[in-house]
């Protein structure tokens, strides 16, 4: 089956401006926490110390 031929006027969802400024900050919110979770867990990490590797099976 293939899939049916889009028009030029028929583009999908078009975003106006704010739209896409709300979504870019979004996206730049959830990148930030993301990152900031990251930078815990390796500290958490450091400081429980070389330790936490050894740990029976």
């Amino acid at each position: 089956m293939s899939e049916p031929q889009r028009d030029d006027k028929d583009k999908g969802v078009v975003l106006t401006e704010a739209q896409q400024r709300a979504r870019r900050s979004r996206s730049i919110a959830i990148a930030l926490a993301l990152a900031a979770l990251v930078i815990l867990f390796y500290v958490m990490t450091l400081v429980k110390g070389p330790g936490v590797l050894n740990r029976p099976f």
